[in-house]
């Protein structure tokens, strides 16, 4: 018995000393989001970065070379939401940019507040600013900086010290869930060096802005001074600058990515010259979609393609249902490529809902332009691994009772507000790159999904993973 109990106090001695020479946790976390980076554009302008920027991060860091995001459709705001809550929108609340909000049938903002204007309260679960916060009971110093308010908002969480974004005058501002005023810091940049107006989609300039107004909150805010953590979000853009002609897009993308690798280059630079490598953990990855200002003629060369008339299709379908459960507006309204019926005439009428969808699915992917046919009922009852993707997209609540998917290289078109797009089932290459304190240079090729990012850096600073988080860490 004597040898059990011996080999157990060698254990526990070893453990111990392992846990002696453990590396400390980071001081600093900088998470940056690039709005639309794809890994063909890295590696297509490689020749041309600088030594501080891309080509260091994929020299001396930790490379995942196949990420993706684990639901559809993705864009800026459920991409972010992703990152930093470790969870789908089907657990975070945030499925797009904007919705249909049931109560009023009118499409609302995703950072909308009737009480302070723009607040983050739409995400349902927790962030990894939030438990941050928690965990060092409030002491750690949380900033998000971006171009663009829904990602500032979205990055910082409910607990963060700030969200800035630019407003539509060129000038920093938060909201007052925040803050009542702007820091005295933030009113300077905006004396002396105002950021140039998202309206003027001059990209390169806002990017360069937001590594100055980054760099102002890392020395301001004295983040990275002590032993508690904190965390920096930064927000890029990598997607088109301007309307220009498609012939330009190859010149535009190099001095987009030029300019980006400089941004980047030059963070990383100052604030491991102020903190050291070993106290600060950087981690970059995309938005993971691509938004293609040019609509593409296909009909020119014979593609096949079309218009799916979503106000047109309610309206059949308004039609066929009064032919077969008698007259009355079944169709309460259409939002994107979702339709949304009137649950109250249903019940009224005494109507089974699961029979009225499946009649629905049935009437619908027959019309032409029509891919397939998701009702609430199949993605909230199914298991079904071809479903996953779109049902962690998907909250009931928010999203309609009818989520059409329009075939590739159609268009869809709502003639009321003249909202339209190009539906595209292609995959966007990005990365996840993971770089400074304890992480030894590697390349992964096995894919991995980006609700995974959040998990790893609760991981590597010694905290808890967002609440609705389910994902293991990278590593």
């Amino acid at each position: 018995m004597n040898k059990y109990i011996t080999a157990a106090l060698v254990a526990i001695t070893a453990t111990g000393t392992e846990a002696q020479t453990l590396n400390p946790a980071p001081k600093l976390v900088v998470n940056i989001t690039v709005d639309q980076l794809r890994s063909d554009y890295i590696e297509a302008f490689a020749p041309l970065y600088s030594e501080n920027g891309f080509r260091k991060l994929l020299k001396q860091g930790k490379i995942f070379e196949n990420a993706s995001y684990a639901f559809t459709p993705v864009d800026r705001a459920s991409a972010i939401a992703t990152i930093n809550t470790g969870a789908t929108p089907y657990y975070n609340g945030v499925v797009g940019e904007k919705w249909l909000d049931r109560n009023t049938l009118q499409p609302i903002d995703c950072d909308a507040d009737p009480q302070f204007k723009y607040s983050p309260n739409h995400i349902v679960s927790s962030t990894l600013s939030d438990e941050l916060k928690v965990a060092t009971d409030g002491g750690a110093v949380v900033y998000a900086i971006a171009p663009f308010r829904n990602a500032a908002i979205l990055s910082a969480g409910h607990a963060a010290d700030g969200a800035i974004w630019i407003d539509d005058n060129g000038k920093w501002t938060t909201s007052t869930y925040y803050s009542k005023d702007l820091p005295k810091w933030i009113k300077f940049q905006n004396e002396t060096n105002p950021p140039k107006s998202l309206r003027t989609k001059d990209f390169i300039s806002i990017n360069s802005s937001i590594t100055d107004m980054a760099l102002q909150c890392f020395r301001n805010a004295s983040m990275g001074t002590d032993s508690r953590p904190d965390l920096l979000e930064v927000t890029y853009y990598a997607g088109n600058d301007k309307n220009d002609k498609t012939t330009q897009w190859q010149s535009q993308l190099q001095q987009t990515y030029v300019n980006l690798d400089k941004n980047i280059g030059k963070l990383i630079s100052t604030i491991e010259q102020n903190l050291g490598r070993q106290n600060v953990l950087f981690v970059i990855t995309s938005t993971g979609y691509s938004d293609e200002e040019e609509k593409a003629d296909y009909a020119k060369y014979r593609v096949p393609t079309g218009t799916f008339y979503i106000n047109r299709t309610a309206n059949l379908l308004n039609i066929y249902l009064g032919a077969v459960y008698g007259q009355g507006r079944y169709v309460n309204t259409y939002f994107h490529n979702q339709l949304y019926l009137n649950d109250k005439l249903i019940e009224q009428k005494r109507l089974s809902m699961s029979d009225v969808l499946k009649r629905c699915q049935a009437f619908l992917i027959q019309l032409a332009g029509v891919r397939d046919v998701y009702t609430s009922d199949l993605l909230l009852s199914s298991r079904s691994s071809d479903l996953e993707t779109i049902r962690n997209g998907y909250m009931p609540n928010v999203n309609g009772d009818i989520v059409i998917e329009v075939t590739p290289g159609w268009q869809l078109l709502n003639e009321d507000n003249q909202e339209s797009f190009t539906a595209r089932a292609s995959f966007v290459p990005f990365p996840i790159l993971i770089y400074g304190a304890d992480v030894r240079a590697e390349r992964i090729t096995l894919p991995v999904t980006v609700d995974r990012i959040a998990p790893t850096i609760a991981k590597s600073i010694r905290i808890r993973a967002p609440n609705a988080c389910k994902a293991a860490p990278l590593y």
